[in-house]
């Protein structure tokens, strides 16, 4: 049962990635480097946690159920992608403006949002690993209450933010605020109250809608926004970790935070860069205005 809960975590990590580098890739190179993170960078660094490493042995690094462990990951190998996978065609000009390429289906977003928001109950509510006893399922009701709770919060931060900020509510970042509101509680749904947990996941939704125009400032194109929502609310959750939760300290948390990504985008990078020299990670330029799934496809 933990394999399996494991493999459903890892899967996760990797599934961030091609959110951020979509439209602008290859399915054979993507597919060569999806297959390196989940046998060799995820496996590696969940072991320092997870797995009696040092992170938790040594540092006393707190991560509940993966803020840092799967979504960070995520997000850095990610982020390494996008940095030299290269924007896609027509999304930067040279003025440094930006062209907005909106998402086709509201609805299906919408929609793959609450799955997403619905999968998180077990995905953080069984991180408590035991129901053996009237206290365990106490706490799984507590992490799952925890859980609802900050996805609230960050899509309303979201909804307001966005409506003061650009005079009308965003969709996509609602969805986004929820999402990064999920993944800030992650690191520690089970000490927070209620309003607290609400407090971490608001966060959350604030830094997806500064980091969104950020990243675009940086011509760094992420397509579906993964990386301010796993990395960035990723690192905020692990951070806010010691102030509800005693036995953390801020050191450790850094450290772990400072120790997986330097790891996971070091070895990201190479493997990117050696999958863009051997077989190239971009197709043509007529194959990504076509759109790759009747390019590659067909369909």
């Amino acid at each position: 049962s933990d394999f399996f809960f494991q493999v459903m975590f890892c899967a996760t990590a990797a599934s961030i990635v091609s959110g951020t580098v979509a439209e602008r890739i290859k399915l054979f190179p993507f597919l060569i480097f999806v297959f390196v993170l989940t046998t060799l960078i995820y496996p590696i660094q969940a072991s320092w946690h997870w797995g009696g490493g040092f992170l938790s042995s040594d540092w006393g690094f707190s991560d509940f159920a993966g803020s840092t462990t799967v979504h960070s990951v995520g997000g850095w190998a990610a982020l390494a992608g996008a940095l030299i996978l290269g924007p896609r065609l027509g999304k930067y000009n040279a003025d440094g403006s930006v062209n907005a390429i909106p998402g086709s289906n509201m609805a299906l977003a919408t929609l793959g949002m609450f799955i997403l928001w619905m999968g998180w109950f077990g995905f953080n509510g069984a991180s408590q690993l035991a129901i053996g006893s009237v206290g365990d399922i106490a706490d799984v009701g507590r992490v799952m209450a925890n859980t609802n709770a900050a996805a609230a919060g960050g899509a309303i931060a979201a909804l307001i933010l966005t409506s003061l900020i650009y005079k009308k509510v965003d969709l996509t970042f609602v969805i986004n605020g929820a999402l990064a509101g999920l993944v800030s509680i992650t690191a520690e749904p089970l000490t927070p109250g209620l309003g607290t947990a609400s407090l971490i996941g608001a966060v959350g939704g604030v830094i997806v809608v500064l980091a969104v125009p950020l990243l675009d400032k940086l011509k760094i194109d992420d397509v579906v926004g993964a990386i301010p929502v796993h990395l960035f609310a990723g690192i905020w959750g692990t951070i806010a970790v010691v102030f509800t939760n005693s036995g953390a300290t801020i050191g450790g948390q850094l450290g772990g935070i400072v120790v997986v990504g330097i790891f996971t985008f070091i070895v990201s990078a190479i493997v990117w860069f050696a999958l863009k020299a051997v077989m190239g990670l971009r197709p043509s330029a007529d194959d990504e205005a076509l759109g790759l799934d009747k390019a590659e496809v067909g369909v």
